[in-house]
């Protein structure tokens, strides 16, 4: 039978790619800016460098690795 009680640890990887605001939103970078840029227009780059919300589908699972926020 597996325990699964003990300390809570931070998942460091989620850490350094989410944020989560004072009122329990979840906050993630656009994928799509690292390379490849020559060939997309500069409103296309513009608007990747900006935060938006992690889906409903996804925040249950990055807030159990990200258990003190």
């Amino acid at each position: 039978m597996a325990r699964t009680s003990g300390k809570a640890k931070t998942r460091k990887a989620v850490a350094k790619r989410f944020k989560v605001t004072g009122t329990g939103k979840v906050l993630r970078r656009k994928q799509g800016k690292r390379h490849l840029l020559q060939n997309k227009n500069r409103k296309r780059k513009r608007n990747l460098g900006k935060v938006t919300l992690v889906s409903d589908a996804d925040i249950k699972n990055v807030k159990e690795n990200l258990p003190f926020s």
